[in-house]
């Protein structure tokens, strides 16, 4: 049984059951959480495979999707996840719903993802992403008329059909996927929909697909642990690549252009994908502590965890410490930066209602929040209400941990805090650099996380 204790943002919630986030911020943080939550309720939709029957309660006239279509990219132009004329008309003129033929006009063309393949433990191994980040990642990704494009996870095939827009008649797109099933059904996809001519392989990602390289964009659609030297030389001089780069935990998709030997960031967006799969991938764990506790934890870079030990640290009682960190309450940029800084390795808490019901103290979002985690115990982030002069809402940050050295961790997990504050007053966030290096490379004595990889060193940097 979990340790009850006041849940500190419980007189902060709203009638919706959380504080109000800015327009843009909102329909992000709905959306994802949405999908925290089903993962942690176990409630993942499973209607979205390519193998079941068809399910859709919405006719699928032309009329009829076109204005889901149209209101989709409404949406996304209206907070800015669609920027660029070229992005917005190709969103506008590739059939989503015909990719994802299990799913209604109202999920194909909603802001989550789309499962559409498991493996045979039920995990989800393949979806069409949520329509916000693909739309963020091609604008990243800045596709011209007439270029060759490489796609390492072709998923559905939207994402392909979306590019073969881009490029145009004159341009080409290759998707590889390491899934034959995967693979299969992009194929029809791309041919129901018309773009017949994206040629899809079947193979592992890692290695690019030599054959019609080289490539002038490069983006991959899953969470890679690393930057594989193929990808490297498969690029065109001048290109780019949009990868979701796993770095001690923390994800972010990063357009990445070579100068020399090092890659070097244009551009870093916040995201969460499914990792890469394939003989040089790296897991990710989700561990339920204790199973059926409605509590999980996530760690990276092939970390496990002892789910008993922590476990059982959840029949403590709690410490909580603030930070004294006062911001508004909206997105909290590059704040797991800082976390992963730590000493303690960075993981996500992941909760479903029946744990808040059990008495477990409110993580600072629906679907949990971020921490650090070390052998017998665990803390993630909290918030409450702080006095504000403005209609502005104002939040404190703090740390909540569980286990016999809880109260050190929370501590250390609330100086972070109080480093990403600093940062942030001092306006470094927006200075944030991501450098990939050769393996071997020396330390970057400014690097505020270093990330050693098999063929690489990640080095993040904040800061002007």
């Amino acid at each position: 049984m979990l340790h009850r204790h006041l849940r500190p943002s419980a007189r902060m919630t709203r009638a919706n059951g959380d504080p109000a986030l800015p327009a843009h911020a909102r329909v992000l943080s709905e959306a994802w959480g949405r999908q925290h939550q089903r993962f942690a309720r176990g409630e993942e939709t499973r209607l979205n495979t390519l193998h079941q029957v068809e399910t859709n309660t919405v006719s699928k006239e032309e009329g009829t999707d076109r204005a889901f279509r149209d209101a989709m990219v409404d949406k996304l132009r209206d907070w800015g996840g669609v920027s660029t004329a070229p992005v917005e008309a190709a969103m506008r003129a590739v059939p989503r719903h015909v990719f994802v033929p299990s799913a209604t006009l109202e999920q194909a063309y909603g802001p989550d993802s789309v499962v559409t393949h498991r493996d045979e433990n039920g995990t989800a191994i393949s979806s069409a992403s949520g329509t916000g980040v693909v739309a963020g990642m091609l604008e990243q990704l800045d596709v011209q008329p007439g270029q060759r494009i490489l796609e390492i996870g072709a998923g559905t095939g939207y994402n392909a059909a979306l590019l073969a827009e881009l490029v145009g008649p004159e341009g080409s797109v290759t998707t590889v996927d390491i899934g034959a099933d995967i693979v299969a059904g992009a194929r029809r996809g791309l041919a129901a929909a018309g773009y017949g001519r994206v040629q899809v392989v079947h193979g592992d990602g890692a290695a690019g697909h030599p054959e019609n390289a080289p490539y002038d964009r490069i983006i991959v659609t899953a969470g890679a642990w690393d930057v594989p030297p193929a990808w490297r030389e498969q690029l065109a001089p001048g290109g780019r690549l949009v990868v979701p780069l796993r770095m001690l935990g923390v994800t972010r998709s990063v357009a990445l252009e070579l100068d020399g030997a090092v890659w070097r960031s244009v551009s870093i967006d916040e995201c969460g994908f499914m990792p890469m799969r394939g003989p040089e991938a790296v897991a990710e764990l989700n561990q339920e502590l204790p199973v059926n506790s409605g509590v999980w934890i996530r760690v990276d870079d092939g970390h496990s965890v002892d789910a008993d030990v922590l476990g059982a640290a959840l029949t403590g009682a709690p410490a909580l410490v603030w930070s004294g960190v006062v911001v508004p309450w909206e997105p909290l940029a590059h704040l797991d930066f800082w976390l992963a800084g730590a000493t303690a390795p960075i993981c996500r808490v992941l909760v479903s209602d029946r744990a808040r019901e059990a008495g477990l103290v409110d993580p600072i979002y629906p679907w949990g929040s971020m921490g650090c985690y070390t052998s017998n115990s665990f803390a993630y982030l909290v918030r409450r209400p702080a006095p504000s002069d403005t209609a502005q809402e104002m939040i404190e940050l703090g740390a909540c941990a569980y286990g016999p050295t809880g109260e050190q961790l929370a501590g250390e997990v609330a100086d972070r805090v109080r480093a990403w504050g600093a940062a942030r007053a001092c306006d470094e966030l927006a200075g944030l650099r991501i450098e990939v290096h050769p393996v071997g490379a020396d330390d970057a004595p400014t690097a505020m996380i270093t990330a050693d990889k098999k063929h690489s060193r990640v080095f993040v940097t904040a800061g002007s």
